[in-house]
Formats: structure tokens, sequence, C-alpha cells
């Protein structure tokens, strides 16, 4: 029985170490064809299929190939001159050496098989090692070691780093210095661009003195703006890539890189530069100048180029986007519906809103205002007339006070030598009084004015302070043109505008010579004859015509040469202002003929009243001329052979007859032409001497107290300088009262 056993144990033991055997012999060798370094992180690298490593560091290596799941100890690391590859040609293989294997900085410590052609091998390098030798991969296929492949690993200088690695304090700092710079590069291009040259052109003319010298900064570099905005958009689009790449350098991942620097750029270079150039940007702007030139030197072979092909191709700027002019173009389009929904939708919901009538009204010290007991005389309509505004407020007693008002048109059947009261006008037309609060908003008041009941407003408020009742206190009038105004954030200029600041009212720098008939320096009363001096039967409406035709169309009473008075003194004279009585029982009377061919005159004429008849040259041509029509304009001037057209109506410059000393010469003008009355006429009639006396007027009338001009047809006034006294002069007077009498 015992012996039984024994041999049963004996059998079992056999067949144990016989399996054993077995398992061993047929496991078949590992084989490695590849590697790659897993997870790199710190100084640890691979590049060019060199893995650098420094003295004390792990890592892992990620092995490629078959049969790498078992557990085996078979890896190992064998150092070797730089240069040997292993196992290729005739150089020996590092690997077959133990004390290779056994010296080598490497060790293999842990192999990890995680998938089924894939283990991860931990590597650690021993301390302190310093070597320039190349290291390779052994492993063990049986009883021999062999190198895997032509990767190697060396052990870098102690401490020693990549030629390109950036520390992460480092890679902190220059992420949030990129963020600063695209956010600084933002501010510039949109505080440079928000506003257009034409814009600037309104600020630097109308602003205040803040934002005249903003603008008068910016207008250099704003000219150049395609130029610019290349500059800076290229730029910002260089700091977003080099943005994109340090993160992607921090993180270590494509998709956290992106939407990280994504998210960066959208709150810290994009929102914040918008949010802050919508309320300071036109003040930032113009320190920020300096910033926008440095970036254009250093675009400037790429930016320069592509300016100017944007200014070729485009003929603007591409800040540009002319929503403004889009939307006066649309209002100015509304023929039929001037209040159209653009303007109650896009407007109101802005200023309309926020604003009141207070804020845009005009005071009532500022308002052309009438008086009840006025009467309409000419004095008055020049009043209404130089004023230029259509509608007049009337009061009793005191400004505040308006009972009535007064349209412009409503003067069009009024005679000023009818002295018309005014309460007539005004009682008869009985036009209706619109009356608003100071608080009420510019939408409300546009919509009233939408009714079309007034487009003038009388603004009061009720006033409690004080002891006593509460009662209502005017503050000044609004009108439709100042709620638009507002609209359009700009100035309706018109022909009697007198002020051109929207916001301060700035009256208008005066001229040193006023051409313009509503200039404010002109006084339509000073048509009306005063009391005391010889009538002439010209009214003061027609004398007015008379001025403004020949001061705008005849160059030689132009205001450069006649100024204003003088001219008027010289039409109100009786010598000058004439009239021919019509003989219809000998129509060719003498007196009939103004001008007779070839028969020489010094004075001019213009024909106020009348109809003349007008024979001109060698053939006999006739015609018929009327009112303001004029003939002998270069009888004024130095005499010459060349013959005079009858109706001049082009602009000459006459030579100054004070530069030549035959000014008085006794030559006189010779027309060409004959012109006979056909009806009574109304003319004016001025002779060279008169004119000379005008111009020398005119000259003196520079000084602060300008002499009265006393025009005196058969004498020499004392106007006249030395030239003028003499003796050609005198045979000149008696030539010019022989015609005068003729006349």
């Amino acid at each position: 029985m015992v012996a039984s056993l024994a041999g049963l144990r004996f059998l079992l033991m056999l067949l144990l170490f016989c399996g054993i055997r077995y398992g061993a012999c047929s496991q078949e060798a590992p084989q490695v064809v590849g590697l790659r370094l897993e997870d790199p992180a710190g100084p640890v690298r691979m590049k060019g299929r060199i893995i650098s490593a420094p003295g004390g560091a792990t890592f892992r290596l990620r092995l490629f190939g078959a049969n790498l799941n078992g557990s085996w100890p078979g890896l190992a690391f064998a150092g070797a001159p730089a240069g040997a590859v292993g196992a290729v040609g005739d150089a020996p293989d590092p690997c077959e050496e133990e004390s290779s294997r056994d010296e080598s900085a490497f060790e293999a410590k842990k192999f990890e098989p995680d998938e089924m052609y894939s283990g991860l091998l931990t590597v650690e390098v021993k301390l302190g090692s310093i070597s320039e030798d190349f290291h390779h991969l052994c492993v063990q296929s049986g009883e021999r070691w062999a190198s895997v492949g032509p990767d190697r690993l060396r052990i870098s200088g102690a401490g020693a780093l990549p030629a390109d690695h950036i520390p992460p304090w480092a890679l902190a700092l220059l992420v949030v210095l990129m963020l600063l710079i695209c956010g600084l590069l933002r501010t510039v291009n949109l505080s440079l661009l928000w506003l257009d040259p034409v814009e600037l052109y309104v600020l630097h003319s109308c602003g205040s003195e803040e934002e005249k010298r903003a603008a008068k900064r910016l207008e250099p570099i704003r000219r150049r703006g395609n130029f610019l905005a290349c500059s800076l958009l290229f730029l910002c689009a260089l700091g977003h890539s080099v943005l994109g790449v340090l993160l992607y350098r921090a993180l270590g991942c494509v998709v956290s890189a992106v939407f990280t620097s994504g998210f960066l750029i959208f709150f810290l270079a994009e929102l914040a530069p918008h949010v802050m150039c919508s309320g300071y940007g036109f003040q930032l702007a113009p320190g920020l100048t300096w910033l926008a030139q440095v970036c254009m030197v250093l675009t400037c072979p790429l930016s320069c180029p592509l300016g100017l092909i944007l200014d070729l191709g485009l003929g603007r700027d591409i800040s540009t986007c002319g929503i403004r002019e889009r939307a006066m173009e649309m209002i100015r389009a509304s023929v039929n519906d001037p209040y159209s929904e653009f303007v109650k939708e896009e407007f109101s919901h802005g200023m309309l809103r926020t604003k009141t009538v207070e804020d845009i009204l005009t005071p009532l010290k500022d308002c052309f205002m009438l008086p009840s007991s006025s009467v309409l005389d000419f004095s008055t309509m020049s009043e209404i007339m130089q004023s230029g505004y259509t509608r007049v407020p009337i009061y009793e007693e005191e400004r505040s006070n308006i009972v009535e008002i007064l349209y412009v048109k409503d003067l069009a059947l009024v005679d000023p030598e009818d002295c018309t009261p005014m309460t007539t006008i005004t009682k008869f037309y009985n036009h209706p009084l619109h009356f608003v609060f100071n608080d009420t908003k510019l939408d409300a008041m546009l919509e009233e004015f939408k009714k079309g009941n007034s487009h003038m407003a009388i603004v009061q408020k009720v006033n409690n302070e004080g002891e006593g009742d509460p009662f209502y206190e005017v503050l000044g009038l609004v009108t439709l043109e100042d709620v638009i105004e507002e609209i359009i954030k700009s100035e309706i200029m018109d022909e009697s505008d007198g002020y051109l600041d929207r916001k301060v009212k700035r009256p208008m720098a005066p001229l040193e010579i006023p051409l313009e008939p509503r200039s404010s320096h002109e006084e339509f009363s000073l048509f009306k004859p005063p009391e005391g001096e010889p009538k002439i039967r010209t009214s003061p409406q027609l004398l007015l015509a008379t001025h403004r035709f020949l001061s705008r169309e005849v160059e030689h009473f132009s205001p450069a040469r006649v100024s204003e008075k003088v001219l008027f003194h010289l039409l109100r004279h009786p010598s000058v202002n004439q009239e021919v009585h019509f003989d219809h029982n000998n129509r060719l009377s003498p007196s009939h003929y103004l001008y007779t061919r070839n028969h020489p005159v010094d004075y001019f004429i213009l024909l106020l009243q009348g109809r003349v008849e007008v024979e001109i040259g060698k053939e006999g041509l006739k015609f018929e001329n009327g009112a303001f029509t004029y003939y002998g304009v270069s009888a004024l001037t130095l005499p010459s052979s060349d013959h005079q057209s009858p109706v001049s109506t082009q602009r000459h410059s006459p030579r100054d007859p004070f530069e030549s000393a035959d000014a008085t010469s006794p030559s006189s003008y010779c027309p060409d032409y004959t012109v006979r009355a056909l009806t009574d006429l109304q003319l004016i009639r001025v002779t060279r001497l008169q004119y000379l006396n005008a111009l020398m007027a005119s000259r003196a009338g520079q000084s602060p107290d300008p002499p009265e001009i006393k025009i005196l047809p058969n004498s020499q006034t004392k106007l006249l300088n030395e030239r003028n006294t003499t003796p050609g002069s005198s045979r000149a007077q008696e030539s010019s009262t022989e015609e005068e009498a003729h006349g």
C-alpha cells in the first residue's frame, strides 16, 4: 500500500515537470517593431527618433509588436558610442555585451501590456548620469539580446532644456500680454474708424472747442482710412494666431486651445473694446494716434498697397457705412408722407422719447415777436422780411402774453402805404395758437405736428414758486424744424438762418462785404423815403428791387465797388431817379430819345417802368425792351472806341477810372444804337461824374463816420479829388449839363 502511494506520487511529479517544461519551451519570444514616447511632459521629449531625458527623470514608452501579453523580464537598455546604430552592417550590437546593459543610464522598471499588440514600459533615468552616448532598447530572444529598430535614447545635460522650451510662468505671461495687445489694437481700430471723414468735418466746424481740437488731430490720419484699417486688422489677426499657438503649448490639446482662445478673444479682445469705444471712443482716439502711426509704419509693405487698391476699387473707406446718408435720402424721398413709419420706428425709440421740448426750444428772449399795436407799414414789413421767419407771434403789453400769430403769407395782398393795423390782419385770418407744457416728450410733439394744425407751438410751464396762485409761464417756442433737427442730429440751414451751431446757438460771423440780400446788416427800412427830403415817385418796393438788381447784375455797382448805403442814396436822389412823359401827339419828339446813334453821351440808364424801342446796326434792326434793361454801361468808365451793345447782360470788369489820367477827358461814349420811348418811362439815369462821386464816397465810407452824399447835377462835390478839378473836367461837366438839359 505504501509502495503504491510512493509510486503514484513520483508519477505525478514527473508529469508536472514535463508539463511545465513543455509550456516554457512552447512560449514564443517577444517581438518589438517600434516605440513611442507616451504623454511627453516637462524636459522629456522626442525629436528625430531620439528621446532625450535628463538624469532622474521617469517616463513611459509605448512598445508595439507581437507576443507582448506575457510576463517577462526580457527588456533592457544598452549604451553605445555616438554614431553606433546597433546591428546594422559590420557595427557590433551593444545589446550583446552584458556590461553595456548593466552600465546603461536607462533602466526598465515595469512593463504593462494593455492591448494585444502594444504595452507601456516605465523607464527611469539614473540620477547623476552624464553621458553623450546613445542608448538602445534591447529585447531578449532566447539566450540572445538584440537591439530594436533605429530609435535611440540619450541623456540631456543636467537641467538642460530644448531650444523651444517655454516655462509655464512665461507662457502665462505671454498669453496675458497677447490678450492686452489684441484688445489695444481693437480699441485703436474702433476709436479711430468710428467716425467717417464727413462727421469729423462736422465736429471740426460746429463742435465744441474740445471736439474741434480732437477732430483736428484725427483728420490727417483719418484721411488714410483704408491704409489704417488694413494695418490694424493685419496685426489683430497676427495676434490671434500667436495666442492660439501659445495656448496649445500651454494646454497640449488642440480642442482646449481652440475654445479657450475663442472665449478669451471674444470677451477681452472684442467685446470689452466695443463697450469702451461706444461711450469713450472719441475721447480715447487722440491719445492713440501715435500707436496707429507705429502700426502703419510696421506693416507698411503689406497694408499700404492694399489700402491703395481699396481706395481705387471702392472709392471710399471700408469703415464708412453711410447709414445717416441713407436715412436722409429716405426722409427726402418721402414726399407724400414726410412723417413716415421709418421716422416713427427708427428714431422714436431714441432721443425722441428721452428728451422734452424744453431741451430744444428757442428761449422767449431770442424769439422774433411783434406787438399787437404795430402798424403794417413799410418799416414793419421790412423788419418781418429781414427776420426771415414765416410765422411771427403777436403779443399784447408784454412778450409772455402771446395772443395771435401772423403768417408771412398773410401779407401778400397788404400794401405798406395803407398802414394796415396788425390786429386787422391777425383777427381776419385768426390762426389758432398751440400751447404745450415743457415736459412734453419729443415723440408726442412730433405726433401733434403731424396732425397739421400748426408747425409752431408755445411752450409753457406751471409756475407755483413764491406766494400767490400758480400761473402759466411762457418759456419759448418750439417748431417742427427743431424736432427734425434733433432727429437727424444736424442743423437745417436755409437762406434765412442766422445760426451755425445746433447745440450752442452761435451767431454767424459778419461778412466784410455783405452780398446776401437777407444779411443781418441789411436794413430794408433804409429804402423808405425820409421826411423832409425831395419826393420821388418810386415806391420803396421798386427802389429795393432796383438796388438788388444793380448790386447783383451790373458789375459797376457791385458791393465791391459801390457800397450799399452809397448806392441807395444815389438811387433816391431826384437827379438820378427820373421820369419821361410820352407825348402821343408827337411820337418822334426829341425828348423821347434816350440815346441817339453816334451822339456822344456820358450817362447810364436803367429802365424801371415802361417800354422803349431799340434800333441797332446799319440795317436798322428794331426790337422792344421793357423794365430792368440797362444801357450805356461803358459811359461810366473810360471812353472807348468799341461800341457797347444796347442791352448788356454780361458782367465786364471795368477799368478803374482813378488809375488813368484821362478819367475826366472831354471825350464821351458814342453808342451805335438808338433808344426811343414808346410809353411813359420811369428810369435811373447816372452820369459819369455822379458815378465817380459814388466810387469816391464808397472808398471814404470805410472810415468810422462816412460823409453824407449830396449829388448835385450841375456842380462838383467835395468828394472829387484834384484830378477832377482840371479844365478837362470842367468841359466834361458842361457837356454833361447840356446832355441833361436835352434829356
